[in-house]
């Protein structure tokens, strides 16, 4: 057959753009991620990613007086997601500053920035927010703020006898009614707890993600859903009705020396001691008994439906701190008897002024 004597006829079906969708070098593959990029002039790193209830159905499941919140546990997975690409992904402090509201519509622009080496191998961590929409100028809010390390903790003794000997089980059955009367709006995706026992000042549990959501959880070091279940037999270490007694309900506050051994885990094997009013202590193993996280510990704070309200937009950056008065122990006379060292002094001016107070107070 001869070839015909014209060039090849053909025709182009794709679009011709010189829009840059970005540099696929920084791209991760995370749920709430969608790249980090490198800080030159610190050596960090930033992590950026949008927050929705389009994009992040589940997330619908955990409410918080009727307000959708990101768990707690998914700003630790943030922290620690990010620190990875630095090679600092043990998280040595959290602390969380406010709430961070997912709206009912509409999307949240989060950052996670991770700082400069401090020379001892730490680096500050912080993550922020502000509306996908706002304006130029518009300042962002610091939810959480701490400490990411290099050094990984030697996991905890592995759960091969479960249930542990000796524990108790206690009927779960109503737990989550009785959590949603207070408060808490778990969700299907939220409501991991499967079992628990109890032996002394230690609560074990068994904790595992619906059905649904099994496949999602290869994509996070640790499900928020997950941790924050391993959180809600907490409830089986204190007495009922505790999370009133401040005029709020108890949210994740601080946590520290959080260490990720095994990424992945739908199922987990839990074991939670209080240590103290408002803290606890977490030890968690795959199904095989084999160290998957450790939390050194978790201060849980009181937080009201007023501070929930202030945290959905900027300026609620200090929506968990509190006020409180300390004591401070009084210094004795020379003679051994009662308070020394206390002089009244007198302002002589009809009108008290700041030269005046200064004058006298010198």
């Amino acid at each position: 057959m001869d070839l015909p004597t014209y060039a090849f006829q053909r025709q182009r079906f794709w679009l011709n753009s010189n829009v840059s969708a970005g540099d696929p070098a920084f791209a991760v593959e995370h749920p709430l991620l969608d790249s980090v990029i490198s800080v030159p002039d610190t050596g960090g790193v930033l992590g950026t990613g949008r927050l929705s209830l389009a994009a992040q159905p589940w997330l619908a499941d955990h409410t918080v007086s009727g307000t959708v919140l990101l768990p707690g546990a998914a700003l630790v997975e943030l922290a620690v997601r990010t620190g990875d690409e630095v090679d600092t992904s043990t998280l040595r402090e959290l602390v969380i500053e406010a709430p961070l509201v997912v709206p009912d519509e509409g999307v949240v622009r989060i950052q996670v920035s991770v700082g400069e080496d401090s020379g001892s191998g730490d680096r500050p961590v912080a993550v922020y927010s502000r509306p996908d929409d706002a304006e130029p100028g518009t300042p962002w809010v610091r939810h959480a703020s701490g400490r990411l390390s290099a050094d990984v903790p030697a996991p905890a003794a592995m759960f091969g006898v479960w249930p542990p000997k000796d524990a108790t089980a206690v009927n779960v059955t109503d737990l989550y009614e009785e959590l949603i009367a207070r408060g808490y709006g778990y969700g299907p995706v939220f409501q991991g707890l499967r079992a628990v026992w109890r032996r002394d000042d230690e609560v074990f549990a068994e904790v595992a993600l619906p059905s649904g959501e099994v496949d999602a959880a290869a994509g996070f070091g640790l499900h928020p859903a997950l941790l924050d279940a391993a959180l809600h037999a907490g409830a089986f270490a204190q007495p009922h009705g505790s999370d009133d007694e401040d005029g709020g309900i108890r949210l994740p506050f601080a946590w520290s020396g959080v260490a990720l051994h095994a990424s992945g885990a739908s199922s987990l094997r839990v074991r939670l001691t209080s240590t103290g009013a408002e803290s606890l202590s977490l030890d968690l193993a795959d199904g095989e008994g084999a160290p998957v996280a450790s939390v050194e510990s978790l201060v849980l704070r009181a937080v009201s439906e007023e501070q929930l309200r202030v945290s959905g937009g900027a300026g609620g950056g200090d929506a968990l701190f509190r006020v409180e008065w300390s004591s401070l122990a009084m210094r004795a006379d020379a003679d051994g008897d009662g308070v020394g060292g206390v002089e009244v002094l007198e302002v002589p001016s009809a009108v008290v002024d700041a030269g005046a107070v200064r004058e006298v107070t010198a």
